[in-house]
Protein backbone atom coordinates (compact mmCIF):
# COMPACT_ATOMS: atom_id res chain seq x y z
CA UNK A 1 0.00 0.00 0.00
CA UNK A 2 2.90 2.36 0.74
CA UNK A 3 4.12 1.78 -2.81
CA UNK A 4 0.71 2.80 -4.19
CA UNK A 5 0.71 6.02 -2.17
CA UNK A 6 4.27 6.73 -3.28
CA UNK A 7 3.32 6.14 -6.93
CA UNK A 8 0.32 8.45 -6.60
CA UNK A 9 2.49 11.11 -4.95
CA UNK A 10 4.97 10.85 -7.83
CA UNK A 11 2.10 11.18 -10.29
CA UNK A 12 1.03 14.37 -8.53
CA UNK A 13 4.56 15.74 -8.90
CA UNK A 14 4.58 14.94 -12.63
CA UNK A 15 1.19 16.60 -13.20
CA UNK A 16 2.18 19.69 -11.20
CA UNK A 17 5.44 19.89 -13.18
CA UNK A 18 3.38 19.89 -16.38
CA UNK A 19 1.12 22.65 -15.09
CA UNK A 20 4.08 24.75 -13.98
CA UNK A 21 5.86 24.46 -17.32
CA UNK A 22 2.70 25.42 -19.22
CA UNK A 23 2.26 28.47 -16.95
CA UNK A 24 5.77 29.58 -17.92
CA UNK A 25 5.02 28.94 -21.58
CA UNK A 26 1.86 31.06 -21.29
CA UNK A 27 3.88 33.86 -19.70
CA UNK A 28 6.27 33.95 -22.68
CA UNK A 29 3.40 33.85 -25.18
CA UNK A 30 1.65 36.67 -23.28
CA UNK A 31 4.77 38.82 -23.41
CA UNK A 32 5.04 38.22 -27.15
CA UNK A 33 1.40 39.12 -27.75
CA UNK A 34 1.66 42.21 -25.58
CA UNK A 35 4.55 43.42 -27.71
CA UNK A 36 3.27 42.46 -31.17
CA UNK A 37 3.49 46.13 -32.28
CA UNK A 38 6.28 47.42 -30.03
CA UNK A 39 8.69 49.46 -32.17
CA UNK A 40 12.07 50.87 -31.27
CA UNK A 41 12.30 54.14 -29.35
CA UNK A 42 15.17 55.26 -31.55
CA UNK A 43 15.16 55.89 -35.32
CA UNK A 44 16.29 52.76 -37.19
CA UNK A 45 16.52 50.74 -33.98
CA UNK A 46 15.40 47.18 -33.46
CA UNK A 47 11.87 46.49 -32.21
CA UNK A 48 10.78 43.91 -29.65
CA UNK A 49 12.26 40.52 -30.49
CA UNK A 50 10.02 37.49 -30.03
CA UNK A 51 10.88 35.31 -27.04
CA UNK A 52 11.08 31.53 -27.26
CA UNK A 53 11.02 28.92 -24.52
CA UNK A 54 12.60 25.49 -24.57
CA UNK A 55 12.15 22.60 -22.18
CA UNK A 56 14.15 19.65 -20.95
CA UNK A 57 13.41 16.63 -18.87
CA UNK A 58 14.90 16.44 -15.40
CA UNK A 59 15.47 13.22 -13.52
CA UNK A 60 15.38 13.19 -9.73
CA UNK A 61 18.10 10.66 -8.99
CA UNK A 62 16.77 10.05 -5.48
CA UNK A 63 13.28 9.02 -6.63
CA UNK A 64 13.96 8.16 -10.28
CA UNK A 65 11.13 10.51 -11.23
CA UNK A 66 11.34 12.42 -14.51
CA UNK A 67 9.73 15.84 -14.74
CA UNK A 68 10.00 18.78 -17.14
CA UNK A 69 11.68 22.12 -16.54
CA UNK A 70 12.61 25.21 -18.53
CA UNK A 71 15.84 24.75 -20.43
CA UNK A 72 15.98 28.37 -21.46
CA UNK A 73 14.21 31.46 -22.65
CA UNK A 74 15.78 32.80 -25.80
CA UNK A 75 15.14 35.11 -28.70
CA UNK A 76 13.73 34.22 -32.10
CA UNK A 77 16.29 35.07 -34.77
CA UNK A 78 13.80 35.34 -37.62
CA UNK A 79 13.83 38.67 -39.46
CA UNK A 80 11.78 41.64 -38.32
CA UNK A 81 8.87 42.86 -40.39
CA UNK A 82 9.47 46.10 -42.26
CA UNK A 83 6.94 48.74 -43.31
CA UNK A 84 7.42 51.98 -45.20
CA UNK A 85 6.44 54.84 -42.91
CA UNK A 86 8.77 57.83 -43.42
CA UNK A 87 6.93 60.06 -40.92
CA UNK A 88 7.29 57.57 -38.05
CA UNK A 89 9.88 58.58 -35.41
CA UNK A 90 11.21 55.00 -35.45
CA UNK A 91 11.86 55.01 -39.24
CA UNK A 92 15.37 54.59 -40.59
CA UNK A 93 17.09 56.78 -43.21
CA UNK A 94 15.13 55.08 -46.02
CA UNK A 95 11.79 55.63 -44.23
CA UNK A 96 11.27 52.03 -43.11
CA UNK A 97 10.19 51.02 -39.62
CA UNK A 98 11.11 47.62 -38.24
CA UNK A 99 8.28 45.79 -36.48
CA UNK A 100 8.55 42.78 -34.14
CA UNK A 101 8.96 39.27 -35.52
CA UNK A 102 5.84 38.19 -33.60
CA UNK A 103 3.00 36.51 -35.48
CA UNK A 104 -0.16 37.01 -33.44
CA UNK A 105 -1.90 34.00 -35.02
CA UNK A 106 0.98 31.64 -34.18
CA UNK A 107 1.17 33.01 -30.65
CA UNK A 108 -2.57 32.57 -30.19
CA UNK A 109 -2.35 28.96 -31.36
CA UNK A 110 0.57 28.39 -28.99
CA UNK A 111 -1.46 29.92 -26.17
CA UNK A 112 -4.38 27.61 -26.91
CA UNK A 113 -2.08 24.56 -26.98
CA UNK A 114 -0.44 25.54 -23.69
CA UNK A 115 -3.86 26.10 -22.13
CA UNK A 116 -5.10 22.70 -23.27
CA UNK A 117 -1.97 21.01 -21.96
CA UNK A 118 -2.30 22.82 -18.62
CA UNK A 119 -5.95 21.74 -18.38
CA UNK A 120 -5.04 18.09 -19.12
CA UNK A 121 -2.43 18.14 -16.36
CA UNK A 122 -4.92 19.75 -13.98
CA UNK A 123 -7.52 17.05 -14.68
CA UNK A 124 -4.89 14.35 -14.11
CA UNK A 125 -3.89 16.05 -10.83
CA UNK A 126 -7.51 16.16 -9.66
CA UNK A 127 -8.08 12.48 -10.54
CA UNK A 128 -4.91 11.45 -8.70
CA UNK A 129 -6.05 13.40 -5.62
CA UNK A 130 -9.40 11.60 -5.79
CA UNK A 131 -7.61 8.23 -6.00
CA UNK A 132 -5.54 9.16 -2.93
CA UNK A 133 -8.69 10.16 -1.03
CA UNK A 134 -10.39 6.90 -2.01
CA UNK A 135 -7.32 4.88 -0.96
CA UNK A 136 -7.21 6.61 2.43
CA UNK A 137 -10.95 5.99 2.83
CA UNK A 138 -10.44 2.28 2.15
CA UNK A 139 -7.59 2.11 4.67
CA UNK A 140 -9.75 3.74 7.36
CA UNK A 141 -12.40 1.04 7.08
Amino acid sequence: MASLISDLHNSLRIASSGMSIQNKRLLVVSQNLANVNTKSDTPGGDPYQRKTITFKSRKDHKTGLETVEVKGIGRDSSPFRSVYSPGDPASNDQGYVLLPNVNAISETMDMREAGNSHEANLKAYEKILKMMEDTIGILRN
